[in-house]
């Protein structure tokens, strides 16, 4: 069976016992602004976990797709993925673990094949202190799903976090206890949990792979929850019988089953491989990148991984509506793809490669999810519009830390990657992965917090201060006049002076570059853009140039701050139309990757905001004549 074929299988096996096939739900949650993502099979469901009643019925099952971008880290190993599926079946005050257990030994037996001996079971030690007890009913009922196929399955003593590593396994062992292993909730163990959260004990499956020695590296012994790789976790019934309270745990008085089953780690396990890799929906994608960059897989699998991986999510988030930005998902999505265009790029592919991958995730999965192929077209768009961009940030960047790197040593600072970040929008991941082999000997901890309060102080400064460059008084600028009086007129004019930036670049683009600032007054309400233009302006330009504005505005383009030579800012494009005399060094403000990509790129001394995206929207209120040759547009937020 491939990864497809258990799908199907699974879905089958509960439909024939009387559950409701449902459809998965979006990556980006619709009613839960708690997460950025889908990232487990049971969350779209939790308010009829909570008792809510589903249109569909007391029994269901799905596939879910799921993505944990604070997995992303760990992508590399042979396991762990950003995406995934999930394999789901639930009751809902319907069923309980007496049928939930059986049912998922039987489908992983006799459905798929996998060898019981193979298996390896885990259930609640139960929490005196939360008042919870030890699920011994779970156990019996392993106990004799196992013996009825002739199985020595003994109960093994509560397994402890400190004991993990040194307790192992002992002949006849099959069922062990863990405590907050086996409890789930979506923020932990029972003392992690929010008031109102449904959670309760599971019971974990794992799939033993005896080939594979027990690595020293993870302890003097091997049990289910080792970290060595001998053992991997097919899947898991919870048992949602308590809610949290202010006082402590009440019981659901319609207790429910929530069964998670990792489809790729299924597919694995029945494979008889430990690297999930290697199943049907992602071995193709390992195969283009090896074929693109002339390079063997177990030579190179970490970074293999990391492209088939990130650009599979990236597919699977670009068909949800999710698009690159400097912010929560779009930076997410933006993380990913740049991640993965940096290992290609270590595999020595040097022509683009993700939109193609991007195209072959789509195949792979037009089955189960057939909407992909009508998006594939635009995901391909956005994943290479994307690449081409980053691989522009990537040559500048990569360069100047390498000169960074090869100048200062292990002394260069967070200070110095703030520089690089904000010269050249290389993001401080990158930095930090690169100078592991760069300089091996820096401290990747300290360069970690010296860049974030960099950052926080940069933050503070676009912002400015509001009881010092505000307060009830004018800030006379170079473009103009801002005026504000509260902190929260403050974050207007913030916005609105952007928004300014960007009228100007729009209005430059759609009239041509003759256009030439001639003056601005932003205050709270609105702001003024005087500009020099012979005519006046059509509703179409209009119309066209706050469109103009607004794309941009989606497109969440990071606003940077650089300090440079005043000529060198010239050369490079800035803008600077006043008659001032600049100093020496002067600040530019540019919106976009990089400076010489940049969309906007002016002499300004701010304040703004740090992504377009914060402006929100913007709206042209009225265009007239101020003079000869010199035309006023008034624009408010929209």
């Amino acid at each position: 069976m491939n990864a497809n074929e258990i799908r199907q299988a699974y879905l089958k096996f509960f439909t024939d016992r009387g559950h409701v096939a449902i459809p998965s739900s979006p990556l980006v949650p619709e009613n839960d602004p708690t997460t950025l993502f889908t990232g487990s099979g049971m969350q779209p469901l939790v308010p009829y976990l909570l008792g809510l009643e589903h249109p569909q019925g007391v029994r269901l099952v799905d596939s879910q797709k799921c993505i944990r971008v604070q997995d992303i880290e760990e992508v590399g190993d042979n396991r762990h993925t950003t995406f995934f599926e999930m394999l789901g079946n639930w009751s809902l005050g319907d069923y309980t673990k007496v049928e939930q257990l059986p049912w998922f030994f039987e489908f992983l037996t006799e459905v798929v094949g996998l060898d019981p001996e193979r298996l390896y079971v885990t259930v609640y030690a139960g929490d005196e202190s939360a008042g919870v007890p030890r699920d011994e009913e779970a156990a019996k009922i392993w106990q004799e799903l196992f013996e009825k196929r002739g199985i020595r399955a003994d109960v093994a003593e509560m397994i402890t976090e400190e004991q993990g590593a040194m307790r192992g396994t002992k002949p006849g062992e099959r069922i062990f206890y863990y405590q907050d292993k086996n409890w789930w909730s979506r923020q932990g163990g029972p003392e992690k949990m929010l008031s109102g959260e449904p959670g309760g004990p599971d019971s974990e499956v794992f799939y033993e792979f005896t080939d594979i020695e027990h690595d020293l590296a993870y302890g003097l012994n091997c049990h289910p929850n080792c970290d060595c790789g001998r053992f991997l976790e097919i899947g898991n019934s919870v048992f949602m019988e308590y809610r949290k309270t202010e006082e402590g745990f009440e019981k659901l008085a319609k207790p429910n089953v929530d069964f998670g089953g990792g489809l790729e780690r299924i597919a694995a396990a029945q494979i008889g491989s430990p690297d999930v890799f290697r199943v049907s929906l992602l071995w193709p994608l390992v195969e283009q990148v090896a074929k693109a960059s002339g390079k063997s897989y177990e030579e190179n699998a970490y970074a293999f991984r990391v492209v088939a991986d990130h650009v599979r999510a990236a597919t699977f988030l670009i068909a949800d509506g999710v698009r690159p930005g400097n912010v929560e998902r779009g930076y997410a999505l933006r993380r990913l793809l740049r991640r993965a265009v940096r290992y290609a790029d270590t595999l020595g592919v040097a022509d683009a490669i993700l939109g193609a991958a991007s195209a072959t995730v789509v195949e792979l999965y037009r089955d189960g999810y057939p909407y992909l192929t009508e998006k594939a077209a635009e995901i391909r768009e956005v994943i290479e519009g994307e690449e081409q961009k980053f691989r522009k940030t990537l040559a500048s960047g990569a360069k100047e830390l390498k000169r960074l790197a090869k100048e200062k040593g292990s002394a260069i600072t967070g200070e110095d990657l703030l520089t690089v970040h904000a010269s050249y929008g290389y993001p401080f991941d990158l930095s930090a992965e690169e100078l592991a082999s760069l300089v091996p000997d820096v401290d990747q901890e300290k360069l970690r917090a010296e860049f974030d309060a960099a950052m926080a102080k940069h933050r503070e400064a676009s912002r400015a201060g509001v009881e010092k460059k505000f307060g009830g008084h004018g800030l006379i600028l170079d473009t103009g006049e801002l005026k504000a009086a509260t902190e929260e007129e403050v974050v207007i004019v913030t916005k609105l002076h952007t928004a300014t930036h960007l009228l100007q670049s729009a209005l430059r683009e759609v009239l041509g570059p003759e256009v030439r600032q001639a003056g601005s007054d932003i205050t709270a309400e609105r702001t003024r853009f005087d500009f020099t233009f012979e005519r006046k302006l059509t509703p179409e330009e209009i119309k066209k140039t706050e469109d103009l504005v607004n794309e941009k505005i989606r497109e969440d383009l990071c606003v940077h701050c650089v300090e440079m030579q005043r000529e060198e800012a010239l050369a490079a494009g800035a803008l600077a139309f006043f008659k001032a005399k600049y100093a020496d060094v002067v600040k530019v403000y540019y919106m976009g990757d990089t400076l010489e990509s940049a969309w906007s790129k002016e002499f300004c001394g701010g304040p703004h905001v740090h992504s377009t995206s914060e402006v929100g929207g913007f709206a042209i209120k009225k265009e007239e004549a101020v003079a000869a040759g010199v035309r006023r547009i008034r624009g408010v937020l929209a």
